[in-house]
């Protein structure tokens, strides 16, 4: 994978991440979510919280102090 397809990666996965915020707030905001459905969303957030950390890990350089 190169950097143009990391970036792009991470953009879209950065998209998800936001449909996912906006998403629970709209549920949290209705009184009608479930707290599993809630938990559950919230779990999927940060699972691609992780991925995309873990892409912008390969676009900074290796620093050897």
């Amino acid at each position: 994978m190169d950097d143009n397809e990391i970036v792009e990666k991470i953009q879209e996965l950065t998209i998800q991440h936001r449909d996912l915020d906006m998403a629970i707030e709209a549920l949290i905001e209705s009184g009608k979510a479930d707290v599993l459905q809630i938990q559950r969303l919230k779990k999927q957030k940060l699972h691609l919280r992780d991925r995309i950390s873990h892409l912008e890990s390969y676009l900074l350089p290796d620093i050897i102090a």
